[in-house]
């Protein structure tokens, strides 16, 4: 057999090696020396179509045990992780007969027999599927760009996913979290702090739960400031709840991201919300807590990031006030800062504002679109409207008056009260 091109199997190699990004240094280092002892008996190109081949075969497989393990019942994050320590690898444990897991300290029979049932990876191969058809980043504890943050805490998911732009390692990220019954001063307050924060952090990502109230005013006022916002979800990427911010979540993607550590088609269910709040005390820096009433996700929230060794911060507001009773609580009990303004947030966690920059005008009218224009001065003349009041007064259909409300918020023209009354800035 004639002698292999030299110069053809290297430009082989880099092609194979764009197209698996997956793949590392040692992976190609085997089969280079195997060939280099038989490159006279196998032809280069053959090989390498067989390696790559089998290697993509066994990262997919990899892939499914990853998140077969997140999914056993009862199991929990940190037991998986002593399994893992135990055994080795992830796939070692679903190789490992019942007979011997059930030696296994803290495991037991019923733990064993979740292990054993085979269902759960035919589940995980389909969701494995799934990510990779929709571009969805799966981040493993084990693996060398699970967020750092996150690896600091014993329960951090063993496996989450992740459909974004942003870096889950940013220098600064704050979580934002609050009541569902956000009062108008409570929205105002989570804005004005964002906006301050973003005129000295241009880089600040802000991280929240998508929820009604506090969560979605600060995922609107991070957009509306140039920031990233992740949303960390308490059920599957099939599903966005509430459907009503399903216009944010889709802006989000695209200027930061949403978490979820539950499969695709998990639906939002109560225990959910409980669990997710432990993604959004790890991934940050910090957790800012602007309204909340004395029991809630916000407080539990903010006892997770203290017990991950977390600043808190609290926005303190009226003693016979409902809403601010828990934040109140926080305060008098030392288990947050008290906080007016972003000064406080920088000068306690020392973040270094940029050079300061002019405040943001206002867009000008020239920027608008004439529909725009019909809603900002019709909101101008007649104060706060709902959007049926805007829909029939202008003769727009809903569809595209949404869209349209949500961009002129974006754009900090106006601002939306809780019955959907809108009203300018």
């Amino acid at each position: 057999m004639r002698r292999p091109n030299w110069a053809s199997l290297i430009f082989d190699i880099i092609c194979y090696w764009n197209e698996t990004p997956k793949l590392g240094v040692s992976t190609f280092i085997i089969p280079a020396v195997f060939f280099y002892k038989f490159h006279y008996y196998i032809y280069p190109r053959i090989f390498l179509y067989l390696y790559v081949s089998i290697s993509c075969a066994m990262s997919e497989v990899q892939l499914k045990h990853k998140i077969a393990l997140g999914q056993i019942p009862r199991i929990g994050d940190i037991n998986a992780r002593k399994l893992v320590s135990h055994f080795g690898s992830v796939e070692a444990i679903f190789h490992e007969p019942y007979r011997n897991l059930i030696k296994i300290p803290g495991i037991g029979s019923g733990i064993a027999k979740y292990i054993s049932d085979r269902t759960y990876l035919d589940t995980a191969e389909k969701e494995a599927e799934y990510v990779t058809k929709n571009n969805i980043k799966t981040h493993f504890y084990l693996d060398s760009d699970y967020p750092f943050r996150l690896r600091q805490c014993d329960d951090s998911p063993v496996v989450f996913f992740f459909k974004g732009n942003c870096n889950l390692d940013a220098s600064k990220i704050l979580s934002v979290v609050g009541t569902r019954n956000a009062t108008s001063r409570g929205r105002e307050l989570c804005e004005k702090i964002i906006e301050g924060l973003a005129a000295g952090h241009p880089d600040l990502i802000i991280v929240s739960g998508l929820a009604y109230g506090i969560d979605i005013s600060s995922h609107k006022a991070a957009l509306a400031d140039n920031l990233q916002t992740i949303g960390v979800l308490a059920h599957g990427f099939k599903t966005i709840y509430p459907a009503l911010h399903a216009s944010t979540a889709k802006a989000m993607v695209n200027k930061g991201g949403l978490v979820t550590d539950f499969l695709s088609d998990a639906l939002p269910e109560r225990n959910n919300f409980l669990k997710r709040n432990r993604i959004i005390a790890g991934l940050a820096d910090a957790t800012l807590v602007v309204e909340s009433g004395i029991k809630g996700g916000a407080l539990i929230t903010a006892d997770i990031a203290n017990s991950y060794n977390r600043d808190v911060f609290a926005v303190p507001g009226r003693p016979d006030d409902q809403w601010s009773a828990g934040c109140n609580s926080l305060i008098r009990n030392n288990k947050a800062f008290l906080t007016e303004c972003s000064d406080d947030i920088e000068y306690f966690l020392n973040w270094k504002p940029e050079k300061s920059k002019p405040a943001i005008q206002r867009t000008l009218f020239s920027d608008l679109s004439e529909t725009e224009r019909l809603i900002f001065e019709l909101l101008s003349k007649q104060g706060e409207l709902t959007i049926d009041t805007i829909c029939r007064s202008l003769d727009i259909p809903v569809y595209k008056l949404s869209s349209l409300l949500l961009q002129m918020e974006f754009k900090g023209l106006l601002k939306c009260s809780p019955g959907n009354l809108y009203r300018t800035v």
